[in-house]
């Protein structure tokens, strides 16, 4: 197993609190606007409360590539990022196409984070794949 260094292990002991966090907040407040009578204010302050710590993940990513040293690995992620921006811009673009015409409903536009954190996984395992199909061509 690789040694995490220690831009790694500092984005690890943001990353985690953060998506702790972020699961008891998301049960706490659907546990209350089922249970509850929100409204008004309170009602936008419990609905706010669950974007926060996703907010802070994002932060702690802009952290990790200002303070990882190995140029490889930033830029890997930086390629990465770039591939789920272009996922999911190419996704919302046909989406709304299709919204525009009454084809599709709209969908939580709170799915786009997790969305964009799927899309950039899938443009690491291209480049993984890439990088393998290379090697073995060699």
């Amino acid at each position: 197993m690789q040694r995490r260094n220690p831009a790694q292990r500092r984005y690890l002991l943001r990353f985690m609190p953060l998506m702790v966090s972020y699961a008891l907040i998301l049960i706490a407040v659907s546990g209350a606007q089922r249970h509850g009578d929100l409204a008004g204010a309170t009602l936008g302050m419990m609905s706010v409360l669950p974007a926060i710590p996703l907010i802070g993940v994002m932060i702690v990513m802009g952290l990790y590539l200002r303070e990882e040293r190995d140029e490889f690995v930033r830029n890997r992620l930086v390629m990465a990022m770039l591939g789920g921006t272009g996922i999911l811009l190419s996704a919302t673009t046909v989406w709304g196409f299709l919204e525009n015409n009454g084809v599709v409903g709209h969908p939580p536009t709170f799915l786009a984070f997790p969305f964009w954190c799927g899309a950039m996984g899938i443009s690491q395992c291209a480049m993984a794949l890439r990088d393998r199909m290379a090697g073995s061509a060699e």
